[in-house]
């Protein structure tokens, strides 16, 4: 693609990187075909090429994004399922960010949107006040009807039942089982570690069990994905920035094998440390982000290293995995769940369409309702085409996401692999049982 960028607009690095980008792009149009939001709406500004037009006549003209822009670049669910298909490697995951933060810095939203983006990014990193919020959810459920569209939708995602905090989920230090092979960190998360406390504990007594020790660092709980894909770059990277000093403190204190990560979507963001920090004016934490990046590992990238042991006792059951976007387009982790799936003994099955999101991706689901909701109902179909036992998947998004939809049981990919080696079954499990 040609671009006509000026000098002066190329001397800020941020420019200079969306022109390389912009000028990869050969409208092949390949990215159309598998764009969740051009399969549905048929729209070609709602496809990846769309898109990309529009960012470049925005950058090029230098001029504040309009609500056209914004529309369309708000409906992106940065799936990225467009750069696995992609022939020409164009880097849309940061040249959507960066026109995110364009639209977010220089678009004036209607106060209802606003609102609604300032509450979701103060709540949903903050642990405490996320949990509060889904208390208060669940005494206005009731009065649903009366409220506002936005607020509707929020109480809909809120969960019926709230799990308690975890006895497990503290700062701290938990002792491998036997003789230790390695010390990681595990990084808590935000919005997880509310809405299903039993992943950060079945990955605990997974990494236990096969010779870790696991530290919980005390500040490193949000990665800053939530912010940062609401166009809030400052506040993504001052959470980015938090967590990577307190893991470089314990780094150097005590030593670290690998930082570990069971939320996918988490994991892009944290992967990607060294790129969301790489201009930052102080070279150091410039240095320590790409360090961490390094290590960041997907909880099935470090059980697969360690080697996953024959299953305790088999169980055959029929579970159909759903790849986030997160783990198969951002980390590139296609087959590797699957893999460890059947090793424990499970019968795993693909859904068609796998390459498509759920319209989960992030806060999506609440400020783009209506897409997410035609996502999610073709998803499920296709995974209950299946007739599944299980639906497993390993990003917290897509759990709550398809859960909404489907009576069968949506588990964790990493709750799965602890019970097949040991481990409680699953709660949600249990809970099956007794309703069958």
């Amino acid at each position: 693609m040609q671009t006509s960028f000026t000098l002066a607009q190329l001397a800020d690095p941020k420019t200079k990187e969306a022109e390389k980008i912009l000028r990869t792009c050969v409208h092949c149009g390949f990215c159309t075909a598998t764009c969740p939001t051009y399969v549905l709406l048929g729209d070609e500004l709602d496809s990846p090429r769309g898109r990309i037009y529009l960012i470049k006549d925005m950058l090029e003209n230098d001029r504040p994004a309009d609500e056209r822009v914004a529309r369309h670049v708000d409906r992106c669910l940065s799936c990225l399922s467009c750069t696995t298909t992609c022939p020409s490697g164009v880097d849309y995951m940061h040249l959507i960010d960066h026109a995110r933060v364009r639209v977010e810095k220089t678009y004036e939203r209607p106060a209802g949107d606003r609102w609604q983006r300032w509450m979701l990014a103060k709540v949903l990193p903050r642990p405490g006040l996320f949990r509060l919020a889904l208390m208060g959810a669940a005494l206005g459920r009731p009065f649903a009807k009366a409220m506002p569209k936005r607020l509707r939708t929020m109480l809909k995602m809120a969960p019926a039942d709230l799990p308690g905090p975890s006895a497990m989920d503290r700062p701290g230090v938990v002792k491998a089982q036997g003789e230790k092979r390695l010390r990681v960190a595990l990084l808590q998360g935000c919005a997880q570690r509310v809405l299903d406390p039993a992943i950060n504990e079945a990955t605990i007594r997974l990494l236990t069990r096969l010779g870790c020790e696991v530290v919980l660092v005390r500040d490193a709980v949000c990665c800053g994905a939530l912010t940062l894909h609401m166009g809030k770059e400052d506040e993504a990277k001052a959470t980015a920035r938090r967590t990577i000093m307190a893991w470089s403190r314990e780094m150097e204190k005590n030593g670290l094998d690998a930082v570990v990560i069971n939320a996918s979507g988490c994991g892009t963001t944290v992967k990607d440390y060294a790129h969301l920090f790489q201009n930052d004016h102080d070279p150091d934490i410039a240095a320590r982000a790409e360090a961490i990046a390094a290590m960041a590992l997907d909880v099935t990238e470090l059980v697969d290293r360690l080697g996953l042991p024959e299953p305790a006792a088999p169980t055959g059951q029929r579970v159909a995995y759903h790849s986030a976007c997160s783990m198969q387009h951002g980390q590139k982790i296609k087959t590797l769940p699957q893999k460890l799936l059947r090793r424990a003994g499970f019968v795993v099955v693909e859904p068609g369409e796998s390459h498509l999101c759920c319209g989960s991706a992030g806060t999506y689901n609440i400020l783009q309702p209506e897409i997410a909701d035609r996502l999610k109902e073709r998803k499920v179909a296709n995974i209950e085409k299946l007739a599944p036992e299980i639906i497993a998947t390993g990003n917290i998004g897509c759990m709550t996401q398809i859960g909404s939809g489907t009576a069968v049981p949506v588990v964790h990919t990493v709750e799965l692999l602890d019970w097949a080696s040991g481990g409680p079954m699953p709660s949600k499990l249990h809970a099956g049982r007794e309703a069958a």
